[in-house]
């Protein structure tokens, strides 16, 4: 008996042992090395010199680092406050009876988040672009301006262009996730709150959106997590530069350019320990701030 047990633990430590192998080989190794890198000086070809905790003091006073994360948090709040709203409020559209083809209606919804992020930055530069861009051959044609608009020169609008395509992109994806959670809701509460006299309004801000909480706090912290680690779509809008004046250069995009553009890789790594630390922080205060307000209510 006690070696059949101890054989089907065996055999159950064998087919775990693929995810962990390749997680530690893949994942906490290459995490451990760059926590190390992140206290030397290191430019890739010649050997790693300790300098113990210079780079982060150095990304203490560093203003492009600031400057990255002003601009990320603010392309992150643009994009997700419509896009957890919007996406909450097409959830709970389509998940009413009386809404026809709803399966065809979150499929084209969900379209925008299969295509890749690069390939929505490039797009959308090829329609903003200034001498070819059809944004600006629309609006001559329609006669609303006489020259094309160089938009690449404008920073808050290059941001607004980058949270307009998170938003586009992640939308669709944050209303399937809210509809997952509509569905965990029974219906016997909604219906007696209806047969009790209440409203839809009532009942959504009542029972609904309270038993949301969760789901929207699921939201909310892979939000962080997601947003404050953009790359793709503001360097291929960009093409890297991050221009102008710096207004969508992202944290992870400084990273990228003092690591493997200027190969300092030991102040690269500071940098990424010092984004891992930001979005921790912001995550625990989004934790915090839910769990506050479900107690006062409790009272």
């Amino acid at each position: 008996m006690f070696s059949k047990t101890l054989r089907k633990n065996t055999y159950g430590y064998l087919f775990i042992a693929p995810f962990f192998i390749i997680f530690l080989v893949f994942g906490l190794y290459p995490i451990m090395y760059s926590f190390y890198l992140s206290f030397t000086d290191w430019d890739g070809f010649t050997n790693p010199t300790i300098v113990g905790v210079e780079n982060y003091l150095r990304l203490f006073g560093d203003f492009f680092f600031y400057k990255s994360l002003f601009n990320t948090l603010v392309i992150w709040i643009v994009s997700v406050i419509p896009q957890l709203t919007v996406s909450l409020v097409l959830a709970v559209v389509l998940h009413e009876k009386f809404v026809k083809g709803k399966s065809i209606f979150r499929a084209v919804f969900f379209f925008p988040n299969i295509v890749t992020a690069a390939s929505l930055g490039l797009l959308v530069a090829l329609i903003f672009s200034w001498q070819t861009g059809s944004f600006n051959q629309f609006l001559i044609a329609i006669g609303m301006i006489d020259d094309p608009i160089q938009w690449t020169d404008m920073p808050n609008f290059m941001r607004g262009l980058v949270s307009s395509i998170l938003f586009w992109q992640y939308f669709g994806y944050s209303m399937i996730i809210y509809i997952a959670g509509l569905q965990g809701i029974s219906r016997d509460l909604l219906e007696a709150a209806e047969i009790d006299g209440a409203s839809k309004v009532r009942v959504f801000f009542s029972i609904t959106l309270p038993l949301l909480k969760p789901i929207i706090l699921f939201q909310v912290v892979t939000s962080i997590i997601g947003g404050m680690q953009i790359f793709d779509q503001p360097y291929a809008l960009t093409d890297g530069s991050g221009q102008p004046d710096n207004s969508t250069l992202t944290s992870v995009m400084y990273l990228y350019e003092t690591a493997f553009t200027r190969y300092q890789y030991g102040y690269g790594s500071a940098i990424a320990f010092g984004l891992f630390l930001v979005i921790v922080v912001f995550s625990i205060i989004s934790f915090a701030t839910m769990n506050a307000r479900t107690k006062s209510e409790q009272k």
